[in-house]
């Protein structure tokens, strides 16, 4: 399981962007809350990632 500091890591984003993410993305992977801790499965980060490659900036 990853926290929302690790997934922001993964996914190489803020982890305010992971919180809209959850809320407006169809198809992100959704966390489990634990106390007030939103965990997610690390391996469905990952794949969401392959099938959403970040954004070239340029």
């Amino acid at each position: 399981m990853a926290t929302t500091d690790e997934v922001a890591e993964i996914l190489g984003i803020k982890k305010e962007s992971v919180y809209i993410y959850v809320r407006r993305l169809k198809g992100f992977p959704q966390p489990t809350k634990v106390g007030r801790t939103l965990l997610f499965n690390e391996s469905d980060v990952r794949q969401w990632r392959t099938e959403h490659p970040a954004r070239r900036r340029g």
